[in-house]
């Protein structure tokens, strides 16, 4: 259990949250993150890559010339790998790189993650995401209250296109949004500093301390 301070939007505590488990003291482990990270970014790609072997490049159908005579190396093809415009040998083709990891292992990488971050005091939870007028100029008032210009990160427990908070940040290059079904150990690498709502604790507790819990 870790006690956890519990902010507004201008960087004020208004009180504290039991964070249950492991999840922001649990031990770091460097590898295991690198794991998970190489395995999310090889679910991402898109494996369209195409190229073209000898008998799919179209023409070629002809002999060049004939096999004697020509004072030439015989060739059967023109479409021949070793011709200009001719095909590929081993070239890349369609496929899925995508595969899949042990839920523990995943698990623990992210609980491992998030550890690390809550160290460096980079994970701060707020009791609501919520803006006056939803103003962009609003929005960058409180990063600069919680001293933050790069790689934010709001993990939220819904979208909403007509929230003024969401309104107000969205313009940001620097601010992202995550959803908490969402949580995940890339997004999590790559963010400066993780503002949680106090709403998804609960929901980031029960996927990480159970075992049955479903990961992104």
């Amino acid at each position: 259990m870790t006690k956890v301070e519990v902010r507004n939007m201008d960087n004020e505590v208004v009180g504290a949250v039991d964070v249950g488990g492991d999840i922001l003291n649990s031990e770091v482990k460097p590898a295991l993150i690198h794991e998970v990270v190489v395995m999310q970014l090889a679910c991402r790609r898109a494996g369209t890559h195409s190229t073209k072997t000898k008998g799919k490049v179209s023409g070629g159908g002809r002999k060049p010339w004939k096999q004697k005579g020509s004072g030439r190396a015989r060739s059967g093809s023109s479409r021949s790998p070793l011709w200009r415009g001719g095909g590929i040998i081993f070239g890349p083709l369609p496929r899925d790189y995508s595969y899949t990891m042990p839920k523990k292992k995943v698990k623990a990488a992210l609980k491992s993650v998030l550890s690390s971050k809550y160290a460096d005091d980079r994970v701060c939870v707020i009791d609501a995401f919520d803006i006056k007028d939803g103003k962009t100029k609003e929005a960058v008032a409180v990063m600069k209250k919680f001293g933050v210009n790069r790689g934010a990160l709001f993990i939220v427990d819904n979208f909403d296109d007509n929230d003024k908070a969401f309104r107000a940040f969205r313009n940001l290059p620097y601010v992202n949004f995550l959803h908490v079904a969402g949580l995940n150990v890339y997004d999590v690498v790559n963010a400066h500093k993780i503002f949680i709502l106090k709403n998804c604790l609960p929901q980031i507790e029960k996927v990480l301390l159970t075992a049955g819990g479903k990961t992104a």
